[in-house]
């Protein structure tokens, strides 16, 4: 009997350290989220308490894309008969002016539409006088219309053909008003038709080359687009003349301003549009084809908000400091959402709307607390 008294009073005894313990632990983790300061404290830290408000904030709108050209920016260069590359200096990354020689091609074929030309050009002065001829003696009945009608056919096929030859000419860049007997050239120049850099070279000197293919391509990057992908879910947010916020993976401190100037209309397969945005200031650092990361702010809406700095970041985490009275706070953690205007939004924060909430000071709270936890 008495060895089972004392089993029951070392229970209660264990138990009641149990409780004990626990006690203790509840009230070092209140002390370790609940500070008080003195007045002299509180004025030091120059402490302000105000209250959760709404605030217009917009929400961002986080894309990326690719920068784009338009085509009349972009130029495939070919030779428009065909012929062979006699002469080029240009390297990729080269930059051009709009008019330059930029190659010499050769070709025997050059010649002889040369010839054609100034040929048919002096067979068409003898057609022109002789209709004039027939003319009048058609008008005079010295000669029949069917001589007359055949000579008018001559004449105005023979001045088809001579304007034929003089757009094809033009075409491969030789003057016909300029072109006589004694300038006839078996080479022809190709000239940039714009401003810009060289992107790709795909021919050597010596080369045949076709009129279907490519010799050089050239940019002009002055005009520069961002393309976006936007997902169905985000279209109805945007509108021509959004502001977008867009940088570099290598540089995402730059920052580089646009706005939307155009929306697509047809969605992908993976449910996404193509949006283009021009650049507001033109920054030759951008490449076409380089990736970069987006914001695009969407409309504004009233939400729940507290000024940033009444936010402190401790370990990760965001926290708030709440007035409980009698010169107490306690440290209380939140989740945030956007920031604008030096205000940031709180999510699922309705129950402190009525809290009495540290505005200005929340950093020197934090410093006491983790003093006092040491």
């Amino acid at each position: 009997m008495k060895s089972i008294f004392i089993l029951i009073i070392s229970v209660l005894f264990i138990s009641s350290c149990g409780k004990k313990t626990t006690s203790e632990n509840n009230e070092v983790k209140e002390e370790t989220t609940v500070i008080t300061l003195t007045d002299a404290q509180i004025k030091n830290a120059a402490i302000e308490i105000g209250k959760i408000t709404e605030q217009p904030i917009s929400s961002v709108l986080k894309v990326n894309g690719k920068i784009d050209v338009p085509p009349q920016n972009m130029v495939s260069i070919s030779a428009q008969l065909g012929g062979y590359l006699k002469s080029s200096q240009l390297l990729p990354g080269m930059k051009v002016k709009k008019g330059e020689v930029i190659a010499t091609m050769e070709d025997q074929q050059y010649i002889q539409i040369q010839q054609d030309y100034l040929t048919t050009k002096t067979k068409l002065n003898y057609l022109e006088k002789e209709y004039n001829r027939q003319k009048d003696l058609n008008e005079s009945k010295a000669t029949s219309d069917k001589v007359f009608q055949q000579t008018e056919a001559d004449y105005q096929a023979q001045r088809i053909a001579l304007k034929a030859l003089y757009e094809k000419l033009k075409l491969i860049g030789i003057n016909p008003e300029t072109l006589s007997e004694s300038n006839i050239s078996r080479n022809i120049n190709i000239y940039a038709p714009i401003d810009g850099y060289v992107t790709h070279v795909n021919v050597n000197i010596g080369k045949y080359v076709n009129p279907s293919e490519v010799l050089f391509e050239l940019v002009n990057p002055t005009d520069i687009h961002l393309a976006l992908t936007i997902f169905e879910k985000d279209i109805p947010k945007l509108f021509i003349g959004q502001k977008v916020i867009a940088y570099t993976n290598n540089e995402p401190e730059k920052k580089h301003n646009c706005e939307i100037i155009l929306i697509g209309q047809h969605l992908s397969n993976e449910r996404s549009v193509e949006i283009h945005c021009h650049f507001n200031d033109y920054d030759k650092t951008l490449l076409p084809g380089m990736y970069m990361n987006a914001e695009i702010e969407v409309t504004s809406n009233n939400v729940l908000a507290l000024p940033s700095e009444a936010i402190v970041n401790f370990e990760g985490k965001n926290y708030i400091f709440i007035d409980k009275g009698n010169r107490s706070y306690e440290f209380y953690e939140v989740t945030i959402g956007n920031t604008e205007n030096n205000y940031t939004s709180l999510e699922n924060a309705a129950n402190l709307k009525n809290k009495s909430i540290v505005v200005k000071g929340s950093y020197s709270l934090l410093m006491s607390l983790k003093n006092k936890a040491e």
